[in-house]
């Protein structure tokens, strides 16, 4: 089985999961955390090198503020919880997107969290966390604005690789395989410039019922596909 280097995931479901529970749409976002658990546990074992986890998107600041307070907290209590267990399985935890906007206590437990694994040399864990790709490539446009204002000469040898290195997400490559759960087919805002060429999969499976197997069944789908990157491949 080929595995992918670099996996994203676009974790959908937890609302609708509680919905038809009669449970509360918080209660599927707790549920949906032994869902990121088995996952990372899996990837680690299977030798993903990345696995980025959509964790809060840009948009989702519009949710209810009863929702939005919820996962800023449960964000705490999933970094203090796992982070000794991220740790003894050498994972390594990291963050993109605008920190600035999280709470103080939020921000400060996830940095803490990241500076603990950040000596671990296995899985790197990216939290996708207030995170947008439009965003990000707007950021990127900003900072190649000012270099180019101070050295105009960067307009003419602006490209594709120079532009990439811009981006905020940058120290990682880019994602092999981009996975979405819970039956909707669109990326929402993830990885965009990333995502180019990546392979998407799909499920019906809502996000706290993914397990192992359905990670396994889209790698294994991964790996029957040709991946020619807008090439032809020829003849042998």
């Amino acid at each position: 089985m080929k595995i992918p280097r670099h996996i994203g995931i676009i974790m959908d479901g937890n609302g609708r999961w509680a919905q038809r529970r009669g449970l509360p749409r918080v209660m599927g976002h707790r549920a949906g955390t032994k869902a990121a658990r088995e996952v990372v546990r899996a990837c680690g074992e299977l030798g993903v090198r990345y696995l980025t986890v959509y964790v809060f998107s840009a948009e989702n600041w519009g949710r209810p503020r009863r929702e939005v307070s919820f996962l800023m907290d449960l964000l705490v209590e999933m970094t203090r919880r796992e982070v000794d267990n991220l740790n003894a399985n050498n994972v390594r935890l990291h963050a993109v997107g605008d920190l600035g906007k999280l709470p103080a206590r939020t921000r400060a437990i996830l940095l803490e969290g990241i500076e603990s694994t950040s000596a671990n040399t296995g899985l790197n864990l990216v939290l996708a966390v207030s995170y947008g790709g439009r965003s990000e490539i707007v950021e990127a446009a900003r900072v190649f604005a000012r270099k180019a204002k101070a050295e105009p000469s960067l307009i003419e040898r602006l490209d594709e690789d120079m532009f990439a290195s811009l981006l905020p997400s940058s120290r990682f490559p880019e994602p092999d395989l981009i996975i979405r759960t819970g039956g909707d087919m669109r990326i929402s805002n993830f990885l965009l410039w990333q995502a180019a060429y990546a392979e998407l999969y799909y499920t019906s499976v809502l996000w706290p019922d993914f397990k192992r197997q359905d990670l396994q069944a889209a790698i294994e789908d991964f790996s029957r596909r040709e991946r020619r990157f807008g090439k032809v491949k020829l003849p042998a």
